[in-house]
């Protein structure tokens, strides 16, 4: 029965190495439901995200949930070469039961091992020529696998890092956590269409680079944001809710800006979904009640911003409202990252007004800020 581990050893090397190109080198998404890395990050994301909501410390579980992402990242790695190894041991041993060789399968496990790695202790060695030949090929994978997982980290922080660039530069364009609201109430004033269509402008780039970058490395949606009161998220939610608002309801302003700016990040929001195979669905909580939207109008409005207020720009932002919000609440729900409202209960003060020595307040401030639930 010397085939038996041959055929199950090579069904776990030829499988590993697949889901290695498919999630590092293919710069694509992966339409398979049955991968084994999507059953791993399953399998490790649902106990701690579950581990997570038991903490009632905002602080200590955005935290605790922030080592999930790099964590799993080096866990994958040790889980596809420990199934490697595994595997080039299977074949090992099938091929000592095969030639007659007294090999355990500790031993063949062992020798793999030490291939892998390219360690080459020498106190165990291949006698079959079929293993000579297992052994040449496990060093050569073991030597690619390292250069691989060596390659994909950079690529994987150059992502995070350059999403990371834009939601901070949010802080002061629309609050901190962003809102709808405060997004367009800084942009009122001399120049503050121009400023906003630049801003929308810079943010169509960003939705295409965080659509591109995190479809193809799905790994980068579980990274948080240096503050606990932003993320990813957060800020395409305020950029989707903003620009909804300009199309629909902000008068005597007009402007294709705003149209491509909803269109790539509705386009961002919906493909991500799909990575993860979330369905989407709306929560029974309405995120903008006729009383909130009331209180907008009225903030905007004192801002210098009219919204119309009619039945066709109600109807027509319920209908852009229905195309993106049912997958941010899928995306939500999923990765345990708050949605912002449109108009925040109470003023906040902006991340960069803090520090840990107290608040700056030469300028108009905010008002209070949250304490611990925001802060950092």
């Amino acid at each position: 029965m010397s085939f038996l581990p041959a055929v199950i050893g090579f069904l776990i090397v030829a499988t590993v190495l697949w889901e290695a190109f498919e999630t590092i080198v293919l710069p694509r998404r992966v339409a398979r439901r049955w991968r084994i890395t999507v059953l791993f990050y399953r399998v490790t994301w649902f106990p701690w995200r579950s581990l997570a909501h038991a903490i009632k410390r905002v602080r200590l579980r955005e935290t605790f949930l922030s080592i999930f992402g790099p964590a799993s990242l080096l866990f994958l790695f040790v889980f596809w070469a420990a199934a490697l190894v595994l595997g080039f041991g299977l074949l090992y041993r099938s091929a000592a039961i095969a030639n007659a060789i007294p090999q355990s399968f500790s031993a063949c496990v062992y020798f793999s091992g030490t291939t892998f790695f390219t360690l080459g202790l020498g106190d165990v060695v291949p006698r079959a020529e079929v293993q000579r030949f297992l052994a040449v090929t496990e060093s050569g994978i073991g030597f690619g696998f390292l250069a691989l997982v060596l390659s994909y980290l950079p690529v994987i922080y150059q992502a995070f890092s350059r999403r990371e660039v834009n939601i901070v530069l949010l802080d002061a364009r629309a609050g901190s956590p962003p809102t709808a609201c405060e997004f367009l109430r800084r942009h009122t004033g001399p120049g503050g269409l121009e400023a906003l269509e630049q801003v929308l402008h810079a943010w169509e780039r960003s939705a295409a680079d965080i659509l591109e970058s995190h479809v193809s490395y799905p790994a980068v949606c579980y990274f948080r944001s240096q503050h606990n009161n932003e993320s990813w998220l957060a800020a395409l939610t305020a950029i989707l809710d903003s620009t909804a608002l300009l199309l629909t309801g902000v008068e005597n302003v007009e402007s294709r800006q705003f149209r491509l700016t909803f269109a790539i990040c509705r386009h961002t929001v919906v493909d991500l979904a799909q990575v993860f195979n979330l369905r989407p669905h709306r929560e029974h909580a309405d995120r903008l009640p006729a009383e909130e939207l009331h209180r907008l109008r009225a903030v905007l409005a004192q801002a210098g911003v009219q919204l119309r207020n009619d039945d066709a720009a109600a109807a027509k932002l319920l209908k852009l409202r229905e195309m993106y919000e049912p997958y941010l609440h899928a995306l939500s729900d999923f990765l345990y990252m708050e949605l912002p409202p449109w108009i925040l209960a109470r003023e906040i003060t902006d991340n960069w007004r803090t520090s840990a020595w107290g608040r700056i307040t030469g300028f108009s401030s905010p008002g209070p800020r949250e304490p611990d639930d925001h802060a950092d």
